[in-house]
Order: C-alpha cells, then structure tokens, then sequence
C-alpha cells in the first residue's frame, strides 16, 4: 500500500513522509482550502502533538491539514499512519457508496 518513508525507527522525533491519492472533496487545508491529486503527508512531533501537512507530490509547498495539531499519546509513526488512514479511507467509502 503506502510506505512510510523515513528513519523514524531511528528517531522517533523524525519526520515522516507518505504518497497518497486524496478523496475526492480532497484534503481541507487552513491555507488553501481542499487540495486534490496526487499528495504527501508529511508529520512531525511539536510540542501540542503531531503536526500534519500535505503537499503536492514533488512540491515545496507545505499547507497545514486543517485538523493538525493532533494531540496524541501513541507514538508517531501510530499517529501518522492513523492519519494516513483517515485521509484515504474516504476514497474508498465514497466508491462503495457510488456503485450502490
């Protein structure tokens, strides 16, 4: 599926990136509103939680996900994955919901 790709087993303080397609209604950011396409999540720990932002896939362009900070007492690679989850499985609800 979706591969973490970073050193966060050697630093859990790592940030950690992951592609992904958005849903449809894309990802609401506070800077840009809903992005779609092809996207990164990108996380780090701060101080409040687990900071989530997306960018296009390739771009330097960050937007904050509007849900970010996610306060949290699992450790990060659980929280990114989490929301890695939330951000995808909408797609997939949506087709159920479409065919039917």
């Amino acid at each position: 599926m979706w591969d973490v790709m970073s050193g966060a087993g050697q630093n859990p303080s790592a940030e950690l990136i992951s592609p992904f397609t958005s849903t449809t209604g894309g990802v609401m950011t506070v800077e840009a509103g809903a992005i779609t396409g092809e996207l990164e999540l990108l996380t780090h720990p701060i101080d409040s939680g687990i900071e989530a932002q997306v960018q296009y896939a390739g771009a330097r362009d960050l937007y904050t996900v509007t849900v970010s900070p996610v306060s949290a007492t699992e450790i990060h690679q659980e929280v990114h994955e989490a929301i890695l989850k939330r951000l995808t499985t909408l797609a997939e609800s949506n087709k159920e919901t479409s065919s039917t």
